[in-house]
């Protein structure tokens, strides 16, 4: 009798499928990213130098909130590009899609929707006996 072996990683069809997954998320997330820096870095256009004074101050206390808000979107969206670049990594070297902690295969559902994903969801749970 010919006992099944568990399948210890994706194919080279496979691993294609999962890279143009994450080339597609990578234009999107530097698309995104170059929006969210110039909405930082900008000057409003759109001045309050002819109001009064006091709506000056709050207009500019919520341009300074906006702002941080845009620069903390930015530097979680940076993280992301970073993963997903590393994602590629794992890729050409061949680990990608093992679950660092088990390391077993993670399923492809997972991948598709997280491709940058390093965990099964066992592992991301705490599952894992």
């Amino acid at each position: 009798m010919e006992t099944k072996r568990e399948k210890t990683r994706y194919s080279d069809e496979e691993l294609q499928e999962f890279k143009e997954i994450i080339n597609k998320k990578l234009v999107e997330a530097r698309d995104g990213l170059k929006i969210l820096t110039e909405a930082y870095t900008t000057q409003n256009e759109n001045d309050t130098n002819d109001t009064s004074p006091s709506f000056k101050i709050l207009e500019e206390g919520s341009q300074v909130l906006s702002k941080e808000e845009n620069g903390q979107l930015a530097a979680r969206q940076q993280k992301f590009i970073r993963d997903l670049e590393n994602a590629l990594i794992r890729i050409e070297n061949g680990s990608y899609g093992v679950c660092r902690v088990t390391g077993k295969l993670i399923s492809k559902e997972r991948l598709r929707s997280v491709p940058h994903a390093t965990l099964s969801i066992e592992a991301k749970l705490g599952q894992v006996k």
